[in-house]
């Protein structure tokens, strides 16, 4: 637009010399009058145009600046309100981060390989703080702790010029960018690194390139369990720590502050009491790739029995005693006796269940089943006991019958129970005394002489039996069963419970 306007500028101040040459009567002068008026025109329009074409060129400026914000804004929120440093320079936070980066020379070192690479193998201390054991799994044969893994050694390549000697703390923006110990969790099942609200990760560099790597983790490990003892056992679990990469010849780890490099917040388990926290350390044998550093976080955990106190041996016990309660019940009450047999055998069985339910399928005998079975059996042999007396009752009334001891009138279908034993309305004990008759006398030969002096007053003849005449005598006395077994039952349960106990508390 202005060399439009200069242009007609040249030939309007060129019209007027052509006149003042040119005579009036002259044809060519008209010719150039007219010229002159047209550039006159020429140049108002030109001048009335200019302003226009200015405001516009104004305005394309202005779009192409909006444009430039939206896209920086638009940038923003697609990377997650994270501004491009090449898109935006003067970012306060950027340039605090490149001086940062400027400062430890990061761009000037190749962080990939480890300090000293091709020299003797770098130290890197291992500190651990437990913050808390939050569960144990005895099914699965598990544990989960939360721990703060600090790692300490020394890189030179991060050391940086400071007059007050002050160390400089980053966070996990700044740890992807060095080499840090690839330390792993060896039989972990799960692990992971706290993010709420930023990762829990924490790098401090001190002006000597010593560095103090921080990680808050939570890891799920498998714990080898014996249960041959439960639940009156105590299990051994570690945690072990190894680096994944590097064996010993490259990274050498090892324990801090020694037996102090353990520590451990307040701890409380619903089933367990921790006895012991200590840490030790060793080598693992890899045929492929050698040998490695590893160290354990070794803890001893001794198990409440109060708990299975309350739900298993407390209800076994009872109903082991329930079971005796049959004893003294009357032999011929026979509903009464066989229910309160099979309640408790039912009852035992669910106990043995709900224990199992909750414990590994292990192919050993625990210590919680040698109970549990042996009180089965007590409960059983009750049952079994008085089967025993209802049969011998049963066939002692038989051969009564037999033998024509009881009246004549009497009526056995009437006085046989549903069940096969007689009522109390029958009286069996005392039977008429039978008549002397000569077929039953009997005639006693008269001793022979013999030199052995009559027994003087005060002395007891004893009889002696074998022990077919003795349960002979038991059976045909069914009752006395009953007798018998209201005292050794509860002294041989009693004796199993100050073995058991002995051996296993």
């Amino acid at each position: 637009m202005e060399r439009m306007l200069g242009k007609e500028l040249q030939r309007v101040r060129l019209i007027p010399r052509r006149l003042s040459i040119s005579p009036a009567s002259d044809p060519g002068a008209q010719d150039s009058v007219m010229n002159f008026a047209l550039s006159v025109l020429r140049l108002v329009c030109l001048a009335w145009l200019w302003p226009v074409a200015l405001l516009k060129g104004s305005n394309t400026q202005n779009q192409r600046r909006h444009k430039d914000v939206y896209l920086g804004e638009n940038t923003r929120h697609k990377h997650g309100g994270r501004i491009d440093f090449k898109t935006k320079k003067s970012d306060s936070t950027k340039s605090l981060l490149i001086k940062s980066e400027q400062l430890l020379r990061i761009e000037d070192h190749d962080f990939a390989m480890r300090p000293g690479f091709g020299g003797s193998a770098i130290p890197v201390g291992i500190d651990v703080q437990v913050e808390s054991i939050d569960s144990i799994s005895e099914v699965n044969m598990d544990f989960t702790m939360t721990l703060y893994l600090r790692h300490y050694w020394q890189d030179d390549r991060l050391a940086f010029p400071s007059s007050s000697n002050k160390s400089r703390t980053f966070d996990a923006r700044l740890v992807k960018k060095i080499w840090v110990p690839d330390v792993f969790f060896v039989h972990s099942k799960r692990s992971f690194i706290h993010d709420t609200t930023m990762e829990n990760i924490m790098l401090r560099v001190y002006p000597d390139g010593n560095i103090l790597y921080s990680v808050r983790i939570t890891v799920t490990a498998l714990c080898s369990m014996d249960f041959s003892r439960f639940p009156l056992d105590t299990q051994n679990c570690s945690l072990e720590l190894e680096s994944y990469a590097y064996n010993e010849n490259d990274l050498m780890l090892y324990w801090k502050n020694g037996n102090d490099s353990l520590r451990t917040d307040e701890i409380a388990l619903s089933q367990f009491f921790i006895e012991e926290f200590h840490p030790s350390f060793g080598l693992a044998f890899y045929s492929s790739t050698g040998w490695y550093n590893r160290l354990y976080i070794n803890f001893i955990l001794r198990r409440h029995i109060f708990f299975f106190m309350l739900q298993t041996y407390f209800p076994t016990m009872l109903m082991v005693m329930l079971s005796w309660v049959s004893f003294w019940i009357d032999r011929r009450a026979v509903p009464a006796r066989v229910s309160l047999g099979i309640t408790t055998v039912l009852t035992m069985s669910t106990i043995i269940t709900g224990v199992s339910a909750s414990m590994p399928q292990v192919s050993y005998v625990k210590a919680v089943d040698i109970y549990l079975w042996a009180s089965f059996l007590f409960v059983f042999l009750s049952v079994i006991e008085y089967a025993a007396v209802n049969y011998f009752t049963t066939v002692e009334e038989m051969k009564k019958l037999r033998k024509g001891k009881l009246p004549v009138s009497y009526d056995a279908t009437q006085a046989m129970a549903y069940d096969g034993c007689f009522h109390d309305d029958i009286d069996v004990s005392p039977f008429p005394e039978l008549p002397t008759t000569p077929s039953t006398t009997r005639t006693i030969p008269a001793r022979a002489s013999s030199t052995e002096p009559p027994p003087t007053e005060g002395t007891r003849l004893w009889r002696k039996r074998s022990v077919g005449k003795n349960i002979r005598f038991i059976m045909s006395n069914s009752y006395m069963i009953d007798s018998y077994s209201r005292i050794i039952f509860p002294v041989a349960y009693l004796l199993f419970n100050i073995i058991y106990w002995c051996i296993y508390s």
